[in-house]
């Protein structure tokens, strides 16, 4: 059975450039981006790598952790990583996982048959601090991925446990957003005492939360 939100993200133990990992360990009381490549030296996995290892000042503000899987080895994986670095201006800041037997890709369900019977899908999982999966997406080998939409769920994730508020479409950090319709006017009146605009009794805007 697929995996779902709200899931315990499975633990592995795997090789990576960055040396043994288990899973659940590394992640620790961080936030996880697992996202998965069809296979070395390919142009779109490439472009894809290089961007994220640029995000990491984002990434660590967030307190998130990324780490790339994809099913060669970890002796084409070293190799690849020059390939990234020379091409896309950063070196690799991350693990990426060797997973030559599809352990961790079977494990994940990364493998879609009707697809492709050898190599993963891309692949994405948010996962937040208690190993729970909070995102899934599912992009097709040909087209890489937006990691500022994964960037933007995770704010949205982040705020929204904290804050009894959800995020409308296409919201930015630092935008308006919406109070949740469980919240009654009573209770929102002491959760938002600089009040906000009703458009209708379910639809609340108001002024996004600082923490």
């Amino acid at each position: 059975m697929a995996l779902q939100l709200g899931d315990i993200a499975p633990d592995f133990e795997a090789d990576t450039t960055a040396g043994p990992l288990h899973f659940h360990d590394w992640l620790g009381s961080s936030w996880g981006v697992l996202f998965s490549h069809p296979k070395n030296y390919t142009p779109v996995c490439t472009t894809e790598l290089g961007y994220t290892a640029k995000l990491k000042p984002e990434f660590d503000k967030r307190n998130v952790k990324a780490i790339g899987l994809s099913v060669d080895k970890l002796a084409d994986h070293e190799g690849w990583s020059h390939d990234i670095e020379e091409t896309q201006g950063t070196a690799l800041n991350f693990p990426l996982i060797a997973d030559p037997d599809f352990k961790v890709a079977n494990l994940y369900g990364m493998i879609h048959p009707n697809a492709s019977d050898r190599f993963t899908v891309r692949s994405v999982f948010v996962i937040d601090p208690n190993k729970k999966i909070r995102l899934t997406l599912t992009y097709p080998a040909s087209t890489g991925r937006n990691f500022d939409e994964i960037l933007r769920v995770i704010d949205s994730l982040q705020l929204t446990d904290q804050y009894k508020v959800a995020t409308p479409v296409n919201w930015k950090q630092g935008e308006d957003v919406i109070i949740v319709p469980a919240v009654t006017g009573e209770d929102a009146k002491k959760l938002f005492p600089q009040g906000w605009k009703e458009i209708k009794p379910y639809l609340r805007v108001v002024a996004q939360p600082k923490g």
